[in-house]
């Protein structure tokens, strides 16, 4: 299924600031195989991001680490920040598909340990920030951006008391990385003032209903309600958040019905 580019723009920048473009992507689940896929991820450099996100389960393979990099190799000269989601600690392994659609009792089946220091060395080297637990400020075209992240939520490693505070002075924007979007995280992300948050996990739903105006998640995989399974939203006066479809899914549910792969390209205004 070809993969879609998902643009929006959101106006929170400071007065006189110039555009800024992010490219948010998540869950490509690669695998050495996956030549297609590899070849989309080079071709993002041509949208011309000022800042890279990945939200996470970059991996679906033990061998996927050298294809990645190689996939992203120009991606990685450009400022990227990243957070870890399961399946770059562990494989995926074969589980009924239908549970995804059970309430979650926390029960998690866990293929072989991934060599996510590899990983996460590979991307640090290149310059990216790890946001697994913590909290950084880069300028963008002079505009100072807080980030600040947390370790995966869906394995419970989740600890956001290691990031937690109000935005600092000298900082005009702050924003919040997880890859699975718990609601405990958002709501502590949310007391604490930030603009906007980033999430993956959820696959858009992968399998969604033909609905009037579009089409209906069956699941997030997580207790974030379906409604908010991909695209921007806010809820009242809470952050933005924008969750990923992703690009992938696990090798064993290779499946995906009216919710293509997406990557996200948010334009911050002021």
């Amino acid at each position: 299924m070809p993969y879609k580019i998902r643009t929006n723009a959101l106006p929170l920048l400071p007065k006189g600031a110039s555009d800024i473009k992010i490219l948010h992507f998540s869950d490509l689940h690669l695998t050495p195989s996956r030549n297609t896929l590899i070849k989309d991820i080079k071709s993002w450099i041509d949208l011309k991001p000022d800042l890279i996100i990945s939200t996470g389960d970059f991996l679906a393979h033990k061998d996927g680490i050298k294809p990645l990099i190689i996939a992203l190799d120009k991606l990685l000269d450009a400022p990227g920040l990243f957070v870890f989601g399961s399946n770059d600690y562990y494989a995926p392994k074969f589980k009924n598909p239908f549970s995804y659609l059970m309430p979650d009792r926390g029960e998690r089946k866990l293929g072989e340990n991934l060599n996510w220091q590899l990983l996460q060395k590979k991307l640090i080297d290149r310059g990216w920030k790890d946001l697994n637990h913590n909290k950084v400020k880069l300028k963008i075209k002079g505009v100072v951006i807080e980030a600040r992240g947390t370790d995966d939520a869906h394995l419970e490693l989740d600890n956001y008391p290691l990031v937690e505070g109000k935005k600092s002075k000298s900082a005009d924007i702050s924003i919040g990385l997880t890859h699975a979007p718990y609601e405990r995280v958002l709501a502590a992300m949310a007391q604490d003032k930030l603009d906007l948050i980033f999430a993956g996990h959820t696959h858009g739903g992968q399998v969604r209903l033909p609905w009037p105006g579009g089409s209906k998640a069956l699941t997030t995989n997580c207790d974030l309600d379906n409604w908010r399974a991909s695209g921007l939203s806010k809820v009242n006066d809470g952050p933005w958040l924008n969750v990923s479809a992703g690009m992938g899914t696990s090798p064993f549910a290779p499946i995906r019905f009216t919710c293509p792969p997406e990557v996200s390209l948010i334009t911050l205004t002021a």
